[in-house]
C-alpha cells in the first residue's frame, strides 16, 4: 500500500470528521479511522469534493501514511485513549507520533507521555476549542508536550486555525501536558461565563419583568459593544428560537437541571491543590450541581417564599446589569490566568500568558472583544502577577464596580440568587483588602491546636499561652 497520507484522524465523530474536512479544505492529503461504517461512510459523504476516504482496519489505516506517521486522537476522554494507544503501539515505528487532541486530564498526558517515550513514540497533548463550527472552519488550539512532534504538524495546525488579524489561533503552549491544562483551565472559565450569563437572564426576566423578546434585545445591544463575545452571541440567540410542539419559546420549555462533562470540576479541583483560589469557577460548577435538585427546590420554593419587589428604575438597573456582567467576565478570566501563572511555576510549563490570551481570541468558546484587553495587559507586562494589576483593567474597574455593587446588592436585598456574580465582588473585595481578618484565623489555629502564628512587628514563629491569667 502507498503511504500517502500527511496526518490521519482516529475517530471520525463531529469533531474528528470536521477538523479532517478542514484540513483537506487547506489541501493536506488525510484520512480517518473508526470502527463505525456509520462514521466512515459520512466522511466519504462529506468529503466528497476532496475524496476522503476512511479505513475500518486499524492497520490498513497506520500503513497508509507516511513516514513519519501522524496519527491524531479525536476520541472520549478516558479508558479508551489508553485503549486506542495500546492499538497502535504495535503497529507504529520509532519516531512516529501521536497526537491526543480530546478533553484528557493533564495527569493522564503526563504518564502518556511517559509510557510513550519508552517505545520510541512521541507524543502530545493538544486541547481544541471551538465546537463543531470551529473545527470545520477555524478552531483555537492549545498544543503542549514533545516540541518535536508539535514542530511536524505546526504548518497543518496553523494553516486550519481560526485567524485574527493574521494571527493563527495556535500556539506551541509549553513541555508536558500544558497543552491539556490550559485547555482545562479554558473551560473552567467557560463555565464561569455560562453562569454569570445565566444569572443575568435571571435578572432580567425575574427582577427587572423583560420578555424573551426583551431579553434578545439587549443581549443582542449589549453584543454590539465592549461585552461582544461568541457566548454573548449564542445566549442571544437562544432567546429568538421558537419550540414547535408548545408554540412559544423553547426556553421556556427546557428544564433547569444542567449537566456537565467534568472539566469544570477537574478546574477547580486543581485549583485546590495548588492552593489558588477561583471563586467564581467554584461557584460555577457549584450552581449545576445545585441545579439537580430540583424535586427539592420546588419544595423549599414553596416553604420558604420571598417577596420580592418589583425594580423600579429598569432603564438605570439595565446600565448597571451591563456594568456587572462586565465586571464578571473580567474577573471570570482574571481568575484562570490567575491559575494558569500558578501552574506555570509548579509544573514547569513556562506558559507564556499573552501568546495564550492571543490564541483565545479566535477560534474558541470563549473568545470575545475582551481578551484584546488582556492580551495587550500581559504584553505590555508579561509578568504581570494578576489582571487586575493592570493599569488599564483597573481604570475599567474602577468605572464599572459602583453599578456592580448596585446589582449585587439589589439582588439579594429581593431574594434573587447570583451566586457567581456575588462571589465575584467578594472576590475583588478580598483582594483589594490589604488588612484582611485572618490573623483571627491564626489565632484561633494557635489557641485550640498549638499551631503558631507570625508576627507584624518581628520576624520568627510564635506560640501564645491563651490561656493565663491575662484573659
Amino acid at each position: 500500500m502507498n503511504n500517502k497520507y500527511t496526518l490521519g484522524m482516529i475517530g471520525l465523530g463531529t469533531m474528528g470528521r470536521n477538523l479532517l474536512l478542514n484540513m483537506a479544505d487547506n489541501g493536506f492529503a488525510v484520512t480517518g479511522y473508526d470502527k463505525s461504517v456509520k462514521m466512515l461512510q459520512k466522511l466519504k459523504e462529506d468529503g466528497r469534493a476532496h475524496n476522503l476516504q476512511g479505513f475500518a482496519i486499524l492497520s490498513d489505516f497506520v500503513q497508509s501514511l507516511e513516514l513519519p506517521r501522524r496519527v491524531m486522537l479525536l476520541v472520549p476522554a478516558g479508558q479508551i485513549v489508553d485503549s486506542v494507544i495500546q492499538e497502535l503501539i504495535p503497529l507504529l515505528d520509532k519516531g512516529d507520533m501521536i497526537i491526543d487532541s480530546g478533553n484528557s486530564h493533564f495527569t493522564d498526558t503526563d504518564r502518556r507521555a511517559t509510557q510513550l517515550a519508552k517505545e520510541g513514540i512521541h507524543f502530545f497533548g493538544m486541547g481544541i476549542s471551538g465546537g463543531e463550527e470551529g473545527a470545520r472552519f477555524g478552531p483555537s488550539m492549545m498544543p503542549g508536550g514533545d516540541k518535536a512532534a508539535y514542530t511536524a504538524v505546526k504548518p497543518i495546525l496553523e494553516a486550519v486555525s481560526a485567524k485574527v488579524k493574521g494571527d493563527p489561533c495556535v500556539a506551541y503552549i509549553g513541555p508536558g501536558a500544558s497543552g491539556h491544562f490550559v485547555k482545562m483551565v479554558h473551560n473552567g472559565i467557560e463555565y464561569a461565563m455560562m453562569q454569570i450569563l445565566a444569572e443575568t437572564y435571571y435578572l432580567l426576566k425575574n427582577g427587572m419583568g423583560y420578555d424573551n423578546e426583551q431579553i434578545y434585545n439587549t443581549f443582542k445591544k449589549w453584543n454590539e459593544g465592549r461585552l461582544q463575545c461568541f457566548l454573548m452571541e449564542v445566549t442571544r440567540d437562544i432567546f429568538k428560537v421558537k419550540d414547535e410542539k408548545s408554540g412559544g419559546y423553547l426556553i421556556d420549555v427546557i428544564k433547569d437541571e444542567a449537566r456537565s462533562k467534568g472539566t469544570g470540576k477537574w478546574t477547580s479541583q486543581v485549583s485546590m491543590d495548588l492552593q489558588l483560589p477561583i471563586p467564581t469557577i467554584n461557584e460555577s460548577v457549584s450552581c449545576r450541581d445545585l441545579s439537580k435538585f430540583k424535586q427539592l427546590r420546588v419544595a423549599l420554593a414553596a416553604a420558604l417564599p420571598h417577596a420580592a419587589e418589583k425594580i423600579e428604575n429598569v432603564a438605570e438597573f439595565e446600565v448597571q446589569l451591563e456594568q456587572s456582567l462586565y465586571f464578571s467576565m473580567i474577573t471570570c478570566y482574571a481568575q484562570g490566568l490567575h491559575l494558569l501563572t500558578q501552574a506555570s511555576a509548579e509544573f514547569k510549563y513556562e506558559l507564556n500568558l499573552q501568546e495564550i490570551s492571543q490564541i483565545w481570541r479566535g477560534g474558541c468558546i470563549i473568545r470575545a472583544t475582551l481578551l484584546e484587553n488582556i492580551y495587550q495587559a500581559y504584553k505590555k507586562q508579561p509578568d504581570l502577577a494578576h489582571l487586575y494589576a493592570d493599569a488599564g483593567i483597573q481604570e475599567l474597574l474602577k468605572e464599572i464596580i459602583p453599578g456592580t455593587r448596585k446589582v449585587i446588592g439589589s439582588a439579594i436585598q429581593n431574594g434573587l440568587a447570583v451566586p457567581a456574580f456575588a462571589s465575584a465582588l467578594t472576590y475583588y473585595d478580598s483582594l483589594r483588602t490589604d488588612k484582611s481578618p485572618l490573623n483571627l484565623t491564626q489565632a484561633q489555629r494557635d489557641f485550640f491546636g498549638a499551631h503558631t502564628f507570625e508576627r507584624t512587628d518581628e520576624d520568627g514563629i510564635f506560640h501564645a499561652d491563651w490561656n493565663s491569667n491575662n484573659l
